[in-house]
């Protein structure tokens, strides 16, 4: 799904300015007085601009939604991208620099996403699970060449196993920030979550299946 599914694409460096502008203004909007207050005239009245200018690319306020989401998603895909192209070698390495991208992104629009979370569409859902498959496969393909340094019988396994452990905590740590603190910066969290996937990583098969045993 792309921008020109959401709104008309703009064909001159002048109308991409604009667009610019108005997908800012949404953000803002949103995340400042939250999805139940989000209108195309708060957006307009923010970006300086009339409600027929925002109508002429925007069918309302459904597809602007859409369209400050899409943005979103991009971003995360390709933060994640550029982090694990420049990773430092080894798996170590690897983790780090995909959890930390995560983070990044997410800290960046830390009050938004929680309000494109909680008031998806069907096709919203799609998208954003279409990202996260992205960036998980942007994650495993990264980390093949370190297989070798995963334990178990199953590498590719774990390491799937924990990219969806990540990218699950990430994305229930944004929807849940606002009204469930952790008292943990973005960074921090990061850190935390990364020696986390790097301990289960670094754990023999045997030992996991031997801690999963109910006591006696």
């Amino acid at each position: 799904m792309s921008h020109a599914e959401h709104f008309r694409p703009p064909q001159q460096a002048r109308s991409r300015e604009s667009l610019r502008k108005v997908l800012t203004s949404a953000e803002h909007v949103l995340s400042t007085y939250g999805i139940d207050e989000f209108t195309v005239a708060a957006v307009a009245e923010h970006a300086g601009m009339s409600v027929g200018a925002i109508y002429r690319r925007f069918t309302g306020k459904e597809q602007l939604l859409q369209a400050v989401k899409e943005q979103l998603l991009e971003q995360l895909e390709t933060s994640v991208a550029d982090a694990l192209r420049s990773a430092r070698p080894g798996l170590g390495g690897t983790i780090s620099a995909f959890t930390h991208a995560m983070a990044q992104t997410f800290s960046h629009h830390a009050r938004t996403f929680p309000e494109l979370l909680s008031g998806q569409r069907a096709e919203g859902v799609e998208r954003g699970l279409q990202a996260l498959a992205v960036i998980q496969r942007s994650l495993t393909e990264a980390a093949k060449p370190y297989l070798d340094g995963i334990r178990g019988r199953d590498p590719e396994q774990a390491l799937n196993a924990a990219a969806r452990t990540v990218i699950g905590s990430c994305v229930h740590r944004a929807a849940t920030c606002q009204s469930w603190p952790d008292g943990l910066s973005w960074t921090t969290w990061a850190d935390e979550t990364t020696e986390i996937a790097m301990a289960y990583l670094a754990t023999e098969a045997s030992t996991q299946k031997k801690n999963r045993r109910s006591p006696e």
